[in-house]
């Protein structure tokens, strides 16, 4: 039955995607405009190398405005030109070079040059040895770095001019008018970009507003794209609301503060993962939206993260707790401004309760175990899987080729460390007005806005 209505719900978001293509494919694209945008975070700083880090898909979406990247990923993990028109690496890939595409200019009409762009790079990167030769960068590691141009696709090496004194300027198809940190952002249309001008003259950002802020935005006319809850996006698309979601792009999992001390406390989590019923949490409390998730990286970008399992087993649970004499009670920690996170928090803890474990959900003070979200960041998995291991300060995976088994031996093993449990991946969700027209966006939540046109209010 919940495979059922699963299916149901896709159904009904294709639907109203198919409409929404339809209803945008009635009339051509126009120049002018502005674009409004609502969105949870509230940077302090739009610099790539700090902006991302609060909430890294936004993050990511915002810094693509303003910034570009010397190569990018596409929807398969291949990596495709973008400042950069073609690279190479020597034998042993520790050195690399990158050829830089010709007459790009920054917002402030200053040339893009192979000095600006190793300086960019080695303030982000203290180890990397970048030096500029000529019309391309030339970048020296410590260690073989097969996985080098995923790494810079990471939205944190855009390439940005940073002077003292004077505001930071990027590459990108928009630049800023005006910035009030943490409040508003407005952008306008870069007339010289290096792939096309914009459609829209202007984006127009007002930051910090939760998500029943925006939709009220939404309802009342003052926003054109707003981002939606997961567990609201099957109510919202109900509402008659147009709707669109990327693909799995953030993993929900349980995060041990540290390694697994003895043998009893690595079956402590094991049980603990074992007890959590994904199926039936997805079902109610996500509203039917995710997926139960045992592996680290979704099944898009793997191909074979079903192979990890992700059924609770409260029986082979309670086996397994009736060979530990004495069981710590477990400070489980979570987002007190996320309420899904506090209910999945308590939903969890029932879960545990059954299976022998005691779980105490707290927003404040040192925990054991926390429930966190953690973005895919990149469509290539190698990147992905480096990010999480330096997200929770695991030993970096070793790559030698592209491999699948590699792959799998490497994520297996970052599990078998029992540091995270993980339980679901998600989609994000977007809400947009009828006038929002040539949307697009990759699998891993990018959103390319500057293909966005605005029309008529009526399809």
């Amino acid at each position: 039955m919940g495979d059922m209505k699963h299916t149901a719900w896709q159904s009904l978001v294709v639907a109203s995607l198919l409409i929404a293509a339809s209803s945008s494919a009635d009339t051509r694209p126009q120049y002018g405009g502005t674009l409004r945008i609502s969105t949870r975070i509230a940077p302090a700083t739009l610099d790539p190398a700090t902006s991302t880090r609060s909430d890294p898909v936004t993050g990511q979406n915002l810094t693509h405005l303003i910034f570009d990247t010397l190569v990018t990923v596409d929807n398969g993990g291949k990596i495709q030109p973008a400042l950069s028109t073609s690279w190479q690496a020597e034998a042993g890939d520790q050195r690399w070079q990158f050829w830089l595409r010709r007459d790009v200019k920054f917002h402030d009409g200053s040339p893009l040059t192979s000095d600006a762009v190793a300086a960019s790079l080695r303030a982000v990167n203290r180890t990397w040895n970048v030096s500029p030769n000529r019309d391309s960068v030339i970048i020296e590691l410590d260690a073989p770095t097969q996985d080098l141009p995923g790494r810079l696709a990471l939205p944190q090496n855009a390439i940005a001019r940073r002077s003292p004194g004077v505001k930071i300027v990027g590459t990108g198809p928009f630049q800023i008018s005006d910035w009030q940190p943490g409040k508003t952002l407005i952008l306008s249309a870069n007339e010289a970009y290096w792939n096309g001008r914009p459609f829209i003259d202007s984006i127009e950002i007002e930051m910090g507003k939760d998500f029943r802020e925006q939709m009220i935005a939404l309802e009342l006319g003052k926003a054109d794209l707003i981002e939606v809850a997961p567990e609201q996006a099957r109510r919202t698309v109900i509402d008659g609301r147009r709707i669109v979601l990327s693909a799995p792009v953030q993993l929900m999992a349980l995060v041990f503060a540290g390694d697994r001390q003895s043998p009893a406390d690595g079956k402590l989590r094991q049980v603990l993962s074992l007890s959590i019923e994904r199926t039936a949490i997805r079902n109610v409390l996500l509203q039917g939206n995710g997926d139960p998730a045992g592996g680290v990286m979704p099944n898009w970008i793997s191909g074979y993260e079903f192979v990890f399992p992700s059924v609770s087993n409260v029986r082979r649970a309670q086996e397994i707790r009736s060979e530990v004499p004495r069981a710590p009670a477990w400070r489980l920690g979570y987002d007190l401004n996320d309420p899904l996170a506090k209910l999945i928090a308590e939903r969890i803890a029932l879960n545990a309760r059954d299976a022998g474990i005691t779980l105490q959900p707290s927003v404040s003070g040192a925990t054991d175990v926390r429930l966190v979200r953690i973005s895919v960041a990149s469509a290539d998995p190698r990147v992905m899987l480096t990010n999480v291991a330096a997200t929770l300060g695991l030993p970096q995976p070793k790559f030698s080729g592209n491999s699948v088994e590699e792959l799998y031996q490497a994520e297996s093993k970052m599990l078998e460390t029992q540091r995270l449990i993980p339980l679901f991946h998600l989609p994000l969700a977007y809400a947009l007005r009828p006038s929002v027209r040539g949307w697009s966006q990759d699998r891993d939540g990018t959103l390319h806005l500057q293909d966005v046109w605005v029309g008529t209010e009526k399809p």
